[in-house]
């Protein structure tokens, strides 16, 4: 398995609450199956950090096609990365 992060900018406000409800079922059934590591919004509300564990590139990218604020067109993504957990040591 890998991680990956994903750093988002929201360019929405108004629209994203509204999807909001949908988007964070979206993620308790990610994190349920065990491919949501952490998410949460920003301290200022302008962005979003999410971290995916899954097992390449190609699934996450899928993963984020199909969460309701891509279809709400509510973000743009600043950066998806391959991430490299170091502490606390597996």
């Amino acid at each position: 398995m890998a991680l990956f992060a994903l750093q988002l900018k929201f360019t929405d406000p108004a629209r994203r609450l509204e999807v909001m409800p949908t988007h964070r079922e979206y993620l308790a059934e990610l994190y349920a199956a065990g491919k949501l590591h952490a998410a949460g919004p920003f301290a200022d509300a302008s962005g979003a950090l999410l971290i995916y564990d899954v097992a390449d590139e190609a699934e996450v990218r899928e993963i984020i096609a199909n969460d309701p604020y891509t279809a709400a067109d509510v973000y743009e993504v600043v950066t998806l990365q391959e991430w490299d957990k170091r502490f606390p040591p597996a």
